[in-house]
């Protein structure tokens, strides 16, 4: 096969843009020539890339943007979780305020206590469920009512 010389190609286009304007009139400046083949240029600097390889690149850089989001919320869950477990064992540890609480039988239920709001916390989460509106109203678990 033979190759054929490009023909010349007149193209006609409206730059409404001042920056793109500005730029291509500084562009045909520093290169002395024609704001025509200052154009040309650049659109041809602009096809010059791989346009399969731009979505690739793309879906990685999102990628690895989800990775890192995901990697910042598990940290600040983990946060929150310790927390709140700190407030559940304050809150169960001082209310009521008896003699009986320093009980290591009572100790141990508060233990249980909070193990099992973590644990079912936990299975509501895996399960995507959210707490019932009625859960917690009779001082019994979720697990006692299923």
């Amino acid at each position: 096969m033979t190759r054929r010389a490009a023909s010349a190609c007149r193209v006609q286009v409206y730059l409404t843009d001042p920056k793109v304007v500005t730029g291509l009139n500084r562009e045909a400046k520093a290169g002395r020539m024609a704001l025509s083949q200052a154009a040309g240029r650049a659109i041809a600097r602009g096809l010059q890339g791989n346009p399969r390889a731009d979505p690739e690149d793309r879906m990685d850089r999102l990628e690895r943007s989800l990775r890192d989001h995901m990697r910042a919320t598990a940290r600040d869950m983990q946060i929150v979780q310790e927390l709140l477990v700190e407030v559940a064992r304050a809150f169960f540890l001082r209310l009521p305020d008896a003699v009986v609480d320093d009980d290591p039988t009572v100790q141990a239920a508060v233990e249980r206590r909070i193990e099992r709001l973590l644990d079912s916390t936990a299975a509501r989460i895996v399960a995507g469920r959210t707490p019932r509106p009625d859960a917690g109203k009779t001082g019994r678990d979720d697990e006692a009512h299923a």
